[in-house]
C-alpha cells in the first residue's frame, strides 16, 4: 500500500495542475492542517527537478498567507474565545506574563517554528493571539519558511537521482522517519507548553 500511494504521489506531482494542490496544502498547514507541505514538495522536484526554484517559491509563498491567516484566527477568535475562557479560570494574569514574554523572544520563536518540524501553526495562532507585532511576524515567517522550503528544494536539485533512489529503495524506512519526526513535533510542542 506505502508503494502505491508513493508511486500515485509521483505520477500526481508531474502534473502541472499539482501545483495548486501545493499552494493548497502550504496555505492551510500553516493555519489549520496537520500535514506539512513537504509530502508534495519532494515528490514534485523530484519528478521536475528543473522547477525547485518555483515550486520553493510557491510553497513559501502560499505558506506566509497561511501564516497570516493562522495569526488572524490567533488576533480575531482571541477576544470572543480566548480571553473569556482565561478569566473564568483565573488564568488572565497568568496569560499578560506568557504574552509579554513570547513577543519579548517572538521573532526568534516564529523563525525556530518556520524551519524545525515543530507544528508551525500553533505558533501562527499563538502569535496573533499574543499580538505579536505584524511585521516582526512576516519577516521571521518569510525568513524561516524562505530557508526551510529553498533548502530542502534546492538539495533535492543537487541530490536528485541519489536521493530518489535511496527513497524509493528505502521507502519504509523514509516513511517511518517522516512519522517520527510528524509525532516528535506536537509532543515538543506538548511539552512546551
Amino acid at each position: 500500500m506505502l508503494q502505491r500511494t508513493y508511486d500515485w504521489v509521483m505520477s500526481f506531482s508531474a502534473r502541472p495542475n499539482a501545483v495548486w494542490a501545493l499552494v493548497a496544502i502550504s496555505f492551510i498547514e500553516s493555519s489549520i492542517f496537520p500535514i506539512p507541505p513537504d509530502v508534495l514538495l519532494i515528490p514534485m522536484v523530484l519528478a521536475a527537478r528543473s522547477r525547485w526554484l518555483g515550486l520553493a517559491m510557491a510553497c513559501t509563498i502560499a505558506s506566509v498567507l497561511g501564516g497570516l491567516a493562522g495569526y488572524a484566527i490567533g488576533f480575531f477568535l482571541y477576544d470572543g474565545i480566548g480571553r473569556p475562557l482565561l478569566e473564568f479560570y483565573g488564568y488572565a494574569a497568568k496569560f499578560s506574563d506568557f504574552q509579554q514574554r513570547y513577543n519579548e523572544f517572538g521573532a526568534w520563536i516564529v523563525f525556530i517554528a518556520g524551519i524545525s518540524p515543530f507544528p508551525y501553526k500553533v505558533i501562527t495562532i499563538a502569535s496573533g493571539v499574543t499580538q505579536l507585532d505584524l511585521t516582526t511576524f512576516s519577516i521571521a515567517s518569510v525568513l524561516a519558511r524562505g530557508i526551510r522550503f529553498f533548502v530542502v528544494a534546492g538539495l533535492l536539485f543537487w541530490l536528485g537521482p541519489p536521493i530518489k533512489d535511496f527513497i524509493e529503495k528505502r521507502l519504509g524506512l523514509v516513511f517511518t522517519i517522516f512519522v517520527v519526526l510528524l509525532i516528535g513535533g506536537f509532543v515538543l510542542l506538548k511539552y512546551l507548553l
